[in-house]
C-alpha cells in the first residue's frame, strides 16, 4: 500500500507544530515516511508526552516509606503491610466519551483496569468521577445515559466492584464532558511487574485481542480542542470487549506466575507504538517489530494503521525465550492471540517492518525520553473579589435548593447501574462517602475516594487544588482510615493560553503542598489538557483519587445515627459562603473566594478522629452544603430525624474546611469532648438525632418529604 507524500497540511493534521516538525527532520536527518510521521505524532502529542506539564509534575511529592513505585509506570504501588501492596491509578477518557459516550466510557474503564493488572495486581475496586454540562443542555441527558451505561456495562461484565465516585453538572462542561476512571488492585509486594525491557535479542510478544482500525489517531485527537468537526472524529473512538479483557486478566496473571515475563506493558494510548517505545526507552534498548506477525481482524491494514490503532484488550511483553512454549499454551487455553512480533536490539533504534520493507527506522530515545518539553507562558491567577453580599434565605429553603439540584441529590440512578458487590468483599459501596473493600483473607480494609470542587479551583486554583486533597483526606479519615497515597487526574483547558496554564501551575502548587503536609504522595496520575470546545474551557478540574488503610475492623467508623445520638461539630463554626453550593444552587451565583485550607488543622483533626475512633459511631466530612447538608444526609441514611441548634445561615451552609460532623451516644460524646479539650481541637455540640422531622434554623419539615425530593431529583431532571 503506497503511503501518501508528506505535506504541510498532513503535518498539521497530525498535531505537530512547524517547530516540532523541523525538530523531527533534524533528528532523523530527512523527511519522515507517513508511518514515521504517525509515530512521532503519537509519541509527541500532549496525551502521551506530557510536554506542557512535565516541568510542573516534577514538583509534586511522590516519595514516602509506603511507596513501592511512584509515577512513571502503568500504575502506582503502595505497601499495605504483610507483604501486600495496593496498585492504583486514575486516568481520563474525556474526548472519546463526548464523541461516543458508551464506548468512550467503557474503554476508559478497560484501559485503567489493564494499567492495574499489567503490574501483576488483581483488580478489586473501581471508581469514576464524571462532569457533565448543564442538566437542561440538549446533550446532557444523552451523555449521562451513555457514559453510565458504558461504565456499568464494562465494569459489571469484567467483574470489578464500582465502590465510589462523583457526578457533577455545570454549563462549562456543555461541550466537553469529563470521564475520569480509577481502578485499584492487590498484589504481593515482591511480585510487581514493570515495563522496562531488558536483555538483547529477547522476543517481543503481542498478547490479547486482534488489532483493528478502531481508535487510530485516538491519542492525537485527545490532545486537541473540539470544534464543529467533532463528528468526523467518531472513528478515533475505540470499541471494548469486557469478556475478552477478563480472559486477558486471567491469562496475564497466570503468565506472570509462570516466570516467563521480563517486562509487560498495556497497549493504551497510541497502541503498539507507545507500548513498544516505552518498554525500549525504560530499558535503554531498541525494538525491532515485524508487523506481518501482528494478529489483525481487518484485511489490508497498513503499517500506519497497525502502529496507531488503539484496539482494546491488548498487551505487549518481553518474554524469556525458554518459556515461549509454556507462555503460548497459556494464551491458547484462554483463547487469546499470542504472537512473537519482534525482538529487543542493542542499538537505539525503533525499526518497523511490513510486507518486506522498512516502514520506520527511528532513534527510539527521541520518541520518548527526548520528546518536546515546554515551559509554557503562564499568568498568575488574579485574587478573587470577596463575596460582598449574601442574599437572605430560610434554612429549609436553602436545604431544598440543594436537595433538588442534580449536583447534590441522591445519585442512586447512577450507581445502581454498577455492580458494587461483585467479589463479595465490598463493605461499603457508592452513595455514602468513601468506598470500602475488605482485603480478602485478612482483617485489613482499603478505603477509596475521588474528590475535587471545580468552582473553588476556578476562583482560586491554589486553594482549590489543596482543598481537593484535603477533602480526599477527610473522606478517608471519616471511616477511620489512614490515608496512604493519591493519584491525580488533572483536567484543564488549552495550555497554550497563559490564563489556563496559570490555573494549572497554581493548582499543582496547592496539590503539592497538601499532599506533602498530609503524607499523601502522588504515586500515579494523568494530565488531560485541551478540554475546550470552540475556545470555551471547562472548569479546571484536578480530580484527586485517594486510598486509605484500616488495619483492623476495630478502627472502622461505619455505624448509623440512632435516636438519642448527639451531633458534634469537629472544627470551627461555619462562616465561609464564597463559591458555596448554597450560593450556586439557590441563587445561581458563583462569587467570592474559595475557602481557606489550613493544612495543620486538617492534620490535627484527622489524627484526633483516628485516635478516638472507638467513641465515634458515625462520621462525615463537611464540604459542599456545609453542616446542613451533611446532617440531612446522615439523617436520611438512617431514616431518622435531626435537629440542629443553629439559626445562622453561614453556620448552617458555610463550607469552611477541616471540619467533620460526628454522631455518637451521650456518654461517648462526653468522652470525646474531654479528649478534645486535652488535645486542643475544637469540638462542640450542635444538635441531636431523633423523631421524624428535620429541624434547621427554627424551621421544621418531615424527613420523609425532604427524602422524597432528595431521592427523585436526579432522575427527574437528567435521566
Amino acid at each position: 500500500m503506497a503511503e501518501p507524500p508528506i505535506s504541510d497540511d498532513l503535518v498539521a493534521a497530525h498535531g505537530l507544530t512547524e517547530a516540532e516538525y523541523a525538530r523531527l527532520k533534524e533528528i532523523i536527518g530527512r523527511v519522515p515516511s507517513f508511518t514515521e510521521l504517525g509515530i512521532f505524532s503519537a509519541m509527541w502529542n500532549e496525551h502521551c508526552s506530557y510536554k506542557s506539564s512535565k516541568k510542573w509534575l516534577r514538583t509534586l511529592p511522590t516519595d514516602g516509606p509506603q511507596v513501592i513505585c511512584g509515577p512513571g509506570e502503568n500504575a502506582g504501588v503502595v505497601d499495605i503491610g504483610d507483604g501486600q501492596a495496593v496498585v492504583f491509578k486514575m486516568e481520563s477518557h474525556n474526548h472519546p466519551s463526548y464523541i461516543e459516550p458508551y464506548q468512550g466510557a467503557a474503554t476508559g474503564v478497560g484501559g485503567i483496569l489493564r494499567d492495574v493488572f499489567t503490574m501483576g495486581a488483581r483488580p478489586i475496586a473501581a471508581m469514576n468521577a464524571l462532569s457533565f454540562g448543564a442538566p437542561d443542555h440538549p446533550k446532557t441527558a444523552h451523555l449521562v445515559k451513555g457514559v453510565v451505561e458504558g461504565i456499568g456495562g464494562y465494569g459489571n461484565a469484567f467483574g470489578v466492584p464500582t465502590v465510589g465516585g462523583e457526578v457533577r453538572f455545570h454549563a462549562a462542561y456543555n461541550g466537553n464532558c469529563l470521564v475520569n476512571a480509577f481502578a485499584a488492585g492487590l498484589a504481593d509486594a515482591d511480585k510487581i511487574f514493570y515495563s522496562a525491557a531488558s536483555g538483547v535479542g529477547m522476543p517481543v510478544v503481542y498478547l490479547g485481542a486482534k488489532t483493528g482500525r478502531d481508535g487510530v489517531g485516538g491519542a492525537t485527537m485527545a490532545s486537541a480542542e473540539f470544534d464543529d468537526t467533532i463528528e468526523e472524529k467518531r472513528p478515533t473512538v475505540q470499541v471494548g470487549d469486557p469478556f475478552t479483557e477478563k480472559r486477558l486478566l486471567e491469562a496475564c496473571l497466570e503468565l506472570m506466575a509462570s516466570g516467563a515475563v521480563i517486562s509487560i506493558q498495556d497497549m493504551g494510548a497510541a497502541g503498539l507504538t507507545c507500548s513498544a517505545v516505552e518498554m525500549g526507552d525504560k530499558g535503554d534498548l531498541g525494538i525491532r517489530l515485524d508487523l506481518d506477525r501482528v494478529p489483525t481482524r481487518e484485511a489490508g491494514m497498513s503499517a500506519y494503521e497497525m502502529m496507531l490503532s488503539e484496539s482494546q484488550e491488548r498487551m505487549l511483553m518481553v518474554l524469556r525465550p525458554e518459556k515461549e512454549a509454556a507462555a503460548r499454551a497459556i494464551f491458547e487455553k484462554w483463547d487469546l492471540d499470542f504472537a512473537v512480533v519482534g525482538e529487543t536490539i542493542a542499538e537505539d533504534r525503533f525499526i518497523v517492518e511490513h510486507s518486506g520493507s522498512v516502514k520506520a527506522d527511528l532513534p527510539l530515545k527521541a520518541l520518548s525520553g527526548n520528546a518536546p518539553e515546554y515551559d509554557r507562558p503562564w499568568e498568575a491567577p488574579l485574587p478573587p473579589a470577596p463575596l460582598s453580599d449574601m442574599p437572605e434565605i430560610g434554612a429549609l429553603a436553602g436545604l431544598r435548593a440543594l436537595l433538588t439540584s442534580p449536583n447534590y441529590a441522591a445519585k442512586q440512578w447512577v450507581y445502581e447501574q454498577y455492580d458494587s458487590m461483585v467479589g463479595a468483599d465490598t463493605v461499603r459501596g457508592p452513595g455514602l462517602g468513601a468506598g470500602l473493600v475488605r482485603v480478602h483473607g485478612t482483617d485489613k480494609l482499603l478505603a477509596f475516594t475521588a474528590d475535587v470542587t471545580p468552582r473553588y479551583v476556578r476562583a482560586n486554583p491554589r486553594a482549590g487544588g489543596a482543598q481537593a486533597v484535603a477533602e480526599a483526606y477527610r473522606n478517608l479519615t471519616a471511616l477511620g482510615a489512614t490515608p496512604l497515597a493519591t493519584t491525580d487526574n488533572l483536567n484543564f483547558g488549552n495550555p497554550e493560553k497563559p490564563e489556563i496554564m496559570g490555573q494549572f501551575v497554581a493548582a499543582i502548587e496547592g496539590i503539592g503542598a497538601a499532599c506533602k503536609a498530609l503524607d499523601m504522595p502522588i504515586v500515579s496520575g494523568n494530565v488531560s489538557l485541551y478540554n475546550e470546545t470552540d475556545g470555551a474551557a471547562i472548569l479546571p478540574t484536578p480530580t484527586i483519587g485517594a486510598v486509605g488503610l484500616i488495619k483492623s475492623p476495630e478502627s472502622l467508623i461505619a455505624g448509623t445515627a440512632r435516636a438519642g445520638h448527639v451531633a458534634l461539630l469537629l472544627g470551627a463554626p461555619g462562616s465561609h459562603l464564597g463559591q458555596s453550593a448554597l450560593l450556586a444552587e439557590a441563587f445561581g451565583r458563583e462569587a467570592g473566594d474559595a475557602p481557606e485550607v489550613d493544612l495543620a488543622a486538617e492534620r490535627a483533626h484527622g489524627d484526633f478522629i483516628r485516635a478516638h475512633a472507638e467513641w465515634i459511631d458515625v462520621c462525615t466530612d463537611l464540604s459542599d452544603g456545609g453542616l446542613a447538608l451533611a446532617a440531612f444526609e446522615m439523617a436520611e441514611a438512617a431514616g431518622i430525624g435531626v435537629t440542629l441548634d443553629i439559626t445562622d445561615t453561614a453556620e448552617l451552609f458555610g463550607e469552611d474546611q477541616a471540619r467533620y460532623l460526628i454522631t455518637c451516644s451521650f456518654d461517648k460524646a462526653e468522652a470525646l469532648m474531654a479528649a478534645a479539650g486535652r488535645s486542643g481541637v475544637p469540638l462542640t455540640t450542635v444538635g441531636r438525632f431523633g423523631g421524624d422531622q428535620v429541624r434547621l434554623g427554627g424551621e421544621a419539615a418531615p424527613l420523609s418529604e425532604l427524602a422524597a425530593l432528595y431521592r427523585s431529583a436526579f432522575a427527574r431532571q437528567v435521566a
